[in-house]
């Protein structure tokens, strides 16, 4: 298999390779953290005039017609930024389950605004009883003359107080744990009955908790077919955790090769501590770690591009894989920087809190093993 990139994609790659190294130094993210909505919208508005917004999306929906490779190159090195705007919340997951499902007017309307940087939608599926299930869903839609009444409360809705525009799940018919009868709604953020609380993550970033009372839609705002959510969901979710997981293998790359950089300047007992065979073998162990979940992340790109039937099990590989490994490299990094490797003033630390955020996104590692064993039966 040929694994070597196009000239497009390696155009793309060192297009933001570039912009990360020139443009968004570790003081620089810290600053866009303090920010209203947690990044700048400044540094946002550059990512759609470079093109990037408009990657995943199709020639017919305005954009490059890119894929899971394009995805992972650009996941890549924002990784080894620890780059902080909506990109994943924006693009990937909202637009990204917008292009699946939504009709042409939807698109037309919304999809536009998103490549062009102007708006900023943020997916609403997840609830405080629902875990990893996103067919868990309480929050009701009730039908009416004049459309849908939502009621119901979302937990951890990525950068939900910069968004203008929520995609929220809701059950339309069912039971709570029924997968059949949840529906997906194009909600205002300024709607009458919504109620955000935004708060930072762990790692920087920022998310939101909603309660959604009595909050009236039209017929128009829904997305999708009636009742029939629940595989598109699933879809964006695993699409999801690849970016995510590609994320997290840029950080792993950045954090061996910073490590490494270290070790050979700082000094002890008058030599390198690069030259202690002991040290020696633990960054050879952050570079395999590494190595494998590129491996495992190349898996699970290729068989999404090929629309292989195994793509779920792969991304349950390679989540498991970032949660313990990731953390591993990350555990090995401090542990040979030392203590001042966990301050604020220094990326190591910051690499790992990103990488325990990404680990309960969409599914932690236990959750995606016990996947990965049931699609193997």
């Amino acid at each position: 298999m040929n694994f070597n990139y196009s000239e497009e994609q390696t155009l793309l790659k060192d297009s933001v390779s570039r912009f990360i190294q020139n443009d968004y130094d570790y003081e620089t993210r810290k600053k866009h953290c303090a920010m209203d909505g947690g990044f700048d919208a400044a540094t946002w508005q550059t990512f759609a005039e470079l093109g990037w917004l408009c990657v995943p999306f199709s020639e017919e929906d305005g954009g490059i017609g890119g894929g899971a490779v394009e995805t992972m190159i650009m996941m890549e090195e924002f990784g080894k930024g620890l780059v902080v705007e909506p990109y994943v919340s924006t693009v990937l997951i909202a637009g990204g389950l917008l292009a699946k499902v939504g009709n042409a007017e939807q698109k037309s309307e919304i999809l536009a605004g998103i490549i062009d940087g102007s708006r900023k939608l943020a997916l609403a599926a997840v609830e405080p009883q629902s875990r990893f299930d996103l067919f868990d869903v309480q929050t009701t839609a009730t039908s009416s003359a004049e459309g849908y009444q939502l009621n119901g409360a979302k937990a951890m809705v990525l950068h939900g107080g910069s968004a203008d525009t929520f995609i929220v799940s809701a059950r339309a018919a069912g039971d709570s744990r029924d997968r059949e009868g949840v529906s997906l709604f194009l909600v205002p953020a300024d709607s009458d009955g919504i109620e955000r609380q935004d708060f930072p993550t762990l790692d920087g970033h920022r998310a939101a908790e909603l309660t959604l009372s009595n909050v009236k839609v039209p017929a128009a705002a829904l997305l999708g077919m009636d009742g029939a959510a629940v595989p598109a969901l699933e879809s964006i979710a695993d699409e999801a955790a690849v970016a995510l997981a590609a994320e997290a293998v840029g950080m792993m790359e950045k954090l061996y090769r910073e490590t490494v950089e270290y070790s050979q300047n700082r000094k002890q007992f008058g030599v390198p501590i690069s030259a202690f065979q002991a040290l020696q073998h633990r960054m050879v162990d952050m570079f395999t770690m590494h190595e494998e979940c590129k491996s495992l992340l190349l898996r699970a790109v290729m068989s999404h591009k090929a629309g292989d039937a195994d793509f779920s099990k792969n991304v349950s590989a390679l989540k498991y894989a970032v949660a313990v490994k990731g953390q591993k490299v990350a555990h090995e990094a401090i542990q040979i920087f030392g203590g001042m490797g966990m301050t604020d003033e220094m990326s190591v630390g910051m690499y790992l809190k990103r990488i325990n955020v990404i680990n309960t996104l969409f599914g932690n590692g236990d959750y995606h093993l016990k996947r990965f064993i049931s699609l193997s039966v």
